[in-house]
């Protein structure tokens, strides 16, 4: 008689055990890919979120999360078609949008989608010029969507977008570029120079033409001079005063008596 309360206490636990796995809750970015005797329960085998039930033994179930995941490739050794040696890194940002293939048609979901993505990037990369690498970043790193995505959708995985992180060169390619850069600005600085020198000497040659055309305009920027270089010296200073300057202001037979 004493042997019962024992057997009920197991019969309770493994009760309780079997209750504990057939029941399950799953968040709102979770699904559950459910295997019934090996085959995918139902239509698709997907449940959740929510609380799922399972038939104890027979029903397995494996957790997906649906959320943004974000990869970072490491650093992959390229050869650029201009035969640069350099060194580039990316991240990559995909998620799972069809739980079932992810987990069926690829063994590990987050590890073939590292793999293709680095392979992927030597391939394109390899495929590309050191400029364009430098200066088109945003059609580099669209292509590498699109060539990644269209690789991972049977995964039932989709691609949202992909960027290059970081560019190394060697040091000699640094040099060389930092050179480049110092001879561009200093082409670019002459030629401002030039240009600016260019409309100076154009708007020169349409004041003296200006001048030339009007003798008072002349006497006055004349006088003009006299009067600011006066207030800024304090020193006297004499100035000859070609009479010809005074023929705007002054009759001919004044001039006249002045000369004589």
């Amino acid at each position: 008689m004493q042997q019962y309360p024992i057997v009920l206490i197991v019969i309770v636990v493994f009760a309780l055990i079997i209750l504990s796995n057939a029941i399950r809750i799953l968040r709102e970015y979770e699904r559950g890919v459910v295997f019934r005797l090996g085959r995918l329960a139902g239509r698709d085998g997907v449940r959740g979120p929510g609380l799922i039930l399972l038939v104890p033994i027979i029903d397995k179930m494996v957790k997906v999360s649906l959320r943004t995941v974000v990869l970072d490739v490491p650093p992959q050794d390229v050869i650029t078609q201009d035969n640069v040696s350099i060194k580039v890194n990316a991240v990559v940002y995909f998620r799972v949008i069809e739980p079932q293939k992810a987990i069926v048609q690829v063994e590990n979901f987050l590890t073939a989608t590292s793999q293709i993505s680095q392979t992927t990037l030597r391939s394109v990369l390899g495929q590309s010029e050191l400029d364009e690498i430098l200066s088109k970043r945003d059609k580099i790193n669209q292509q590498l969507q699109q060539i990644i995505d269209a690789h991972t959708e049977p995964w039932g995985i989709k691609v949202s977008n992909v960027e290059l992180k970081q560019i190394d060169l060697p040091q000699e390619m640094q040099r060389a570029m930092a050179r480049q850069a110092e001879a561009e600005r200093e082409r670019r600085s002459k030629v401002i120079s030039a240009e600016g020198e260019f409309q100076a000497s154009q708007r020169l040659a349409d004041a003296a033409e200006i001048l030339g055309s009007h003798p008072s305009a002349l006497t006055l920027r004349y006088l003009q001079t006299l009067v600011e270089i006066s207030s800024e010296n304090n020193t006297t200073t004499i100035f000859p005063v070609p009479i010809d300057l005074l023929q705007a202001f002054v009759k001919g037979g004044k001039v006249d008596k002045l000369t004589s």
